[in-house]
């Protein structure tokens, strides 16, 4: 698959539910509005679209959620998916999560062929985790973190920097990933749905923390390769990686490669635009994948050159209505 840019698209992010066990304050409103379970594919839906898209160049998908590993036997999904890794028409198979069910799940993730994991964290505070996550506990991600790597999974630490929250942490995480033999990467808050508070007052550019960071690390630029949009670079004295993904103070729309596949069936082509394409109509038109087929084309045809997300005092909206936890970013 080509867009009218000329970029192969070949990373699927698939969000499998928009529920979670968290409520993290750049994430989600307090008092969020779930989606009725009868909206939601079922899990041999998402197989289908999935499969679907690895027949047609897809090379890496990425399971978020909300939290993915809530999802109602989301392994049998993993199981399933797994075939293409075997087959060699995919090269990775992955998640996103906040750590939680990792002592259910991790070991069975590596025997499925998933190889690392995002785990979501964005303070070693406790008390600062929980208002954050509004109720999460800073354990739970601990105990997820040390089942991951018994496993055998390789782990990356992935947390929003938020001005006056957890922007005085960095080189404590640095170090403690540099301990743990975890990778890290910091994200630019964004503008996407409505939340509780003004997100120009968590808003923190990137560009500013990586000077305050080469005060104390020696940081080395490297050509590494995830598939994402992170821009990443070595922390000498740990040996680590350290990766930025910078939404506003510069986008990476230029090497986009990637589509958004929501639970309810709807693809996303673009992060930071509105427009997408109903694939769950066309999908249950047949048993027959050719009007999906047709649809998915239909829908990268229209992917656009990039989005402009904008946070400042004088703009409340957001950028697009929908919530992170409808894509998982």
């Amino acid at each position: 698959m080509i867009d009218p840019h000329g970029r192969h698209i070949s990373y699927l992010r698939v969000s499998v539910t928009d529920r979670c066990d968290f409520r993290c304050v750049y994430c989600m409103a307090e008092n969020m509005s779930f989606l009725p379970k009868a909206d939601v594919l079922t899990l041999e839906e998402i197989d289908r679209l999935c499969s679907t898209f690895v027949g047609l160049g897809v090379r890496k998908l990425r399971l978020t959620g909300g939290e993915p590993l809530v999802r109602k036997n989301i392994m049998t999904l993993i199981r399933r998916l797994s075939r293409h890794l075997k087959s060699g028409q995919l090269d990775e198979l992955t998640l996103t999560t906040n750590g939680t069910q990792l002592p259910k799940y991790a070991t069975e993730l590596y025997d499925c062929g998933v190889k690392r994991v995002n785990v979501s964290c964005d303070t070693l505070d406790p008390e600062r985790f929980q208002k954050i996550t509004r109720w999460g506990q800073l354990q739970q991600v601990y105990d997820g973190l040390a089942a991951a790597s018994q496993a055998g999974l390789k782990v990356k630490i992935n947390a929003v920097a938020l001005k006056d929250v957890n922007e005085h942490e960095f080189d404590k995480m640095i170090a403690w990933c540099g301990e743990k033999g975890f990778d890290l990467t910091l994200i630019e808050t964004m503008p996407l749905g409505e939340i509780d508070g003004k997100r120009s007052e968590q808003y923190l550019p990137l560009s500013v923390v990586r000077s305050r960071l080469r005060k104390k690390w020696s940081l080395t630029d490297i050509d590494y390769q995830t598939g994402g949009p992170a821009r990443y670079m070595r922390v000498e004295e740990t040996g680590q990686k350290l990766g930025f993904i910078t939404p506003l103070t510069h986008n990476f729309c230029e090497s986009c490669n990637r589509v958004r596949l929501t639970c309810t069936g709807t693809l996303f082509m673009c992060l930071g635009q509105e427009d997408s394409a109903d694939l769950r109509t066309a999908l249950r038109l047949s048993e027959d994948d050719e009007f999906l087929v047709t649809a998915i084309h239909e829908a990268i045809s229209r992917k656009p050159k990039g989005h402009d997300f904008i946070i400042d005092r004088n703009r409340r909206a957001p950028a697009v209505e929908r919530h992170m936890s409808v894509t998982g970013g």
